[in-house]
């Protein structure tokens, strides 16, 4: 290039100079060929005046920085407010002015911003150099990834698509623990599960239902709202026996649920009664002088009497129903005199 400057030079002096002088304009000329006479500025690459290094924070510039590269953009997450701009030129007597200065604030999510870098040389030449730092538009996952209750189970099982569902738990479950967990780590949960996704559900009485909603709120503000439906068992409040037997004598009359009141006659020779009996439901609660002979899950229970001659001894056996309402069945034994 700087061959062909000095030629170009020489060529412009000779046309100035006398006739005499043709024949060297004509030689010149001829060794220039078809690559003609052109200025310096005009066979350069990229920018007059350049930049030795550009950068931005947070991102990377794309493509990779090079003096001779002009245009850039840099990706940023939605949440990025700010970005900070560095540049430094290659000739240290240049001036670099960042439009906006080195900090720039960013505008919405989804939205594009051009950031210009001017670099003036002290001779006036300018050369700018533009970054689009390109933010990222909000999220819209509003789904959950997990959801679980304990004790219980999901009716139907969980998809994340499916926002409704029902848990069955016993009459004795006061509380669940509710697990929740976003599928979007920076989406929001709200309702009865906090953002933290755990929660511990208190429950209605015997024989109602809760609702457990749980709202997840995505990046954009848009919400999804999941709903479980916990059904407490109703109370059992059967307090009958199923069966009543005596190893002496016979009940009169005989055995029957609804009927609770029973007599026994045994001979004077018999002064010990065995009384079994045998609940309906065995999560009932049977209990005789004042002890439980048969806790919830146990079938049947027995307790003895011993009846004194020529007298009537009565043997009481109280039934408690899961919701506590009880009965008494009692067998009055009568013990022959001699």
């Amino acid at each position: 290039m700087y061959q062909e400057t000095v030629t170009c030079f020489i060529m412009r002096h000779v046309v100035s100079a006398a006739g005499t002088y043709l024949g060297a304009l004509l030689l010149v000329m001829v060794g220039l060929g078809s690559s003609g006479c052109k200025d310096t500025a005009s066979i350069s690459e990229g920018p007059q005046v350049r930049l030795a290094s550009l950068a931005i924070s947070p991102g990377a510039l794309s493509p990779a920085f090079s003096p001779a590269t002009t245009n850039y953009t840099v990706n940023v997450p939605a949440t990025t407010t700010t970005v900070t701009v560095t540049a430094a030129p290659e000739d240290s007597t240049a001036h670099v002015a960042i439009t906006g200065g080195a900090t720039q604030s960013l505008p919405g999510p989804g939205s594009s911003k051009d950031i210009p870098i001017v670099v003036t040389a002290q001779s006036g030449s300018q050369s700018t150099y533009i970054v689009t730092v390109n933010k990222a538009a909000l999220a819209a996952d509003n789904n959950l990834s997990a959801l679980t209750v304990t004790p219980g189970a999901l009716s139907p099982a969980f998809a994340s698509g499916i926002q409704n569902y029902t848990v069955d738990v016993a009459t004795t479950v006061t509380s669940v623990s509710v697990s929740a967990t976003k599928s979007d780590p920076n989406a929001v949960l709200s309702g009865d599960v906090p953002n933290e996704g755990q929660a511990m559900i208190p429950l209605g009485g015997p024989g109602t239902s809760k609702d457990v909603l749980i709202t997840v709120t995505a990046q954009n503000g848009i919400a999804k709202t999941y709903r479980i439906t916990i059904k407490r068992a109703a109370p059992m409040d059967n307090n009958n026996l199923s069966a009543l037997s005596v190893t002496a004598g016979s009940l009169s009359p005989p055995f029957a649920q609804g009927t609770v009141n029973y007599s026994v006659e045994v001979p004077a020779s018999v002064d010990e009664i065995i009384v079994t009996a045998t609940k309906s439901d065995p999560n009932a609660v049977m209990s005789a002088s004042g002890s439980v002979i048969a806790a919830s899950g146990v079938a049947s229970g027995q307790t003895t009497a011993l009846p004194g001659l020529g007298t009537i001894t009565p043997v009481a056996i109280i039934v408690i129903a899961p919701d506590g309402s009880p009965k008494t069945y009692t067998i009055n034994v009568f013990r022959l005199p001699r």
